[in-house]
């Protein structure tokens, strides 16, 4: 098959474009360090909504509109949107697009739900399918307690390998050109090409505590790192940065120490090895291991590092959103936490 390589990598011939971005972050994410990077901070994370739900379903929509605008096009043109959160039959994402009609296909990922939308989009516009493709993922730190573990209210205390899931969403419009025009906020300089994208495995190493999702998900980031090293022969110095997406402080020393089992220099990797988990909040903002969620880094990605791409600060970019696949019964079911993580290249020019 031509456009494969190796045994999990893809290869993009026609290099698909981000041609539109968006970034939405919550009142916690506009006092972190991405605070001047984020396009619209939310002043109060009801959004102007009766429940944390329909807060979130409208950071999403706010993010995939403002995307389209962006690439110099109208919601009319785009073929087709793929999309994903993290609440209960992807609520956020399907009232959108009920609201925005467009055909739609959700995908739920967990925390890897934006790079996953990402390789869904480049495949279909790679392929010929569609011109113009949206792709999103949104989280709400709310809405995610209240499933997933006590509802506000009861005001449950977090260990300290908790993460914090952050309130915000993030799109981009990925289209077969560079369609973004002058003005407002749009950047202009440089195209940011899809060139590879590496479809990761379910990588379970028993973790069963739900309080420590970054050592869930750290070894499914690192065996998709070594499957594109090795599909594509390259090595991390490749990349000008690589970003996991929210293994939090914790994850990502464990990823680290993977990579350096696996005989790769940390000191080296430590140049240019991040994690969105650490990069939306600080330690001393509460948020214990760090950030997480659909939205940490759909956010972090279309409020940093694109934006740093289209200036041409960055050139080439490895990104790898990770996912830990448990359900709200899963844990009383005693099953361990599945982890998984998608991998995306970039190139500027």
């Amino acid at each position: 098959m031509k456009s494969k390589i190796g045994n999990q990598t893809i290869e993009f011939e026609k290099r698909p474009v981000i041609a539109g971005m968006c970034s939405v972050g919550g009142t916690k994410e506009g006092e972190g360090p991405l605070k001047d990077d984020i396009d619209i901070v939310l002043s109060d994370n009801m959004y102007g909504e009766k429940s944390w739900e329909k807060a979130e379903s409208k950071m999403l929509k706010t993010a995939m509109e403002t995307a389209v605008k962006r690439a110099g096009l109208e919601v009319s043109d785009i073929d087709i949107m793929f999309s994903g959160d993290l609440l209960n039959q992807l609520m956020s994402s399907a009232f959108m697009a009920r609201d925005m009609q467009v055909p739609f296909i959700g995908l739920y990922g967990a925390c890897s739900t934006m790079t996953q939308s990402m390789l869904m989009a480049a495949s279909m516009v790679n392929a010929g399918y569609a011109a113009n493709v949206l792709a999103g993922a949104s989280s709400h730190f709310c809405t995610a307690e209240r499933q997933f573990r006590m509802p506000l209210e009861h005001g449950n205390q977090r260990p300290p390998s908790a993460q914090w899931t952050a309130t915000a969403a993030g799109a981009v419009c990925i289209s077969e050109k560079s369609l973004a025009v002058a003005g407002g906020n749009v950047i202009t300089e440089r195209n940011i090409y899809i060139t590879e994208g590496t479809i990761g495995k379910i990588i379970d190493t028993g973790m069963k505590d739900a309080n420590q999702m970054g050592a869930a998900m750290a070894p499914a980031a690192v065996d998709t790192l070594l499957n594109h090293f090795e599909d594509t022969g390259r090595s991390p110095d490749y990349y000008d940065i690589i970003l996991t997406g929210d293994l939090g402080f914790i994850g990502k020393e464990i990823a680290l120490d993977l990579l350096a089992d696996a005989g790769y220099d940390k000191s080296m990797l430590s140049n240019i090895y991040d994690d969105c988990g650490t990069m939306i909040f600080t330690k001393d903002q509460d948020v214990h291991a760090g950030g997480s969620g659909c939205g940490c880094s759909a956010c972090v990605y279309t409020a940093w590092l694109f934006k740093k791409m289209k200036r041409g600060e960055i050139k080439r970019a490895l990104i790898l959103s990770t996912g830990a696949l448990l359900s709200t019964i899963s844990p009383f079911q005693g099953e361990s936490i599945p982890g998984i993580a998608h991998a995306i290249a970039l190139e500027s020019e």
